[in-house]
């Protein structure tokens, strides 16, 4: 007869995933708080940086910006539009599918986004030890847990 494994994680398992959620939301709540203190919204810093961010040769669109953030599409246009109004975001009408509109970074919205990626980069640099640790006691844990490959 052999071993039925319990249906619940073992207990070092448990930790090691609250120890790593916890180093998230660390950063997270630091995150958002930079967003803040910089006069952003912490999702208008996420659609700035996914903006600016995307790979070479994309076209950014409100589908895209929508997929890259995980919101419905009707949620990024408003975050656009509020982002335009404030000056970080402008839209360009698409030459080639006049349905869609093109999203790009202001200068004034690079500007805040630089600051505020050199915050993150300073943060992250900090906080990468107890990341890339609770990352490899995940790995580790899971690779002897139940079910999981």
């Amino acid at each position: 007869m052999r071993n039925v494994a319990p249906d619940c994680p073992p207990t070092q398992l448990l930790r090691t995933l609250a120890d790593f959620r916890f180093e998230l939301r660390r950063f997270l709540h630091f995150s958002e708080s930079a967003a803040t203190a910089a006069g952003l919204q912490p999702q208008q810093h996420q659609l700035l940086l996914q903006v600016a961010g995307a790979p070479e040769g994309t076209v950014v669109t409100i589908a895209y910006a929508a997929a890259r953030l995980g919101l419905r599409h009707n949620s990024v246009v408003e975050l656009v539009d509020r982002s335009s109004r404030e000056g970080f975001l402008e839209r360009i009408p698409d030459a080639s599918d006049g349905r869609r509109a093109i999203v790009r970074v202001t200068p004034k919205g690079r500007k805040v986004l630089e600051e505020l990626s050199g915050d993150h980069a300073r943060e992250l640099n900090d906080l990468a030890p107890r990341l890339i640790r609770t990352l490899e006691q995940v790995h580790l844990h899971a690779q002897a847990a139940p079910g999981v490959r």
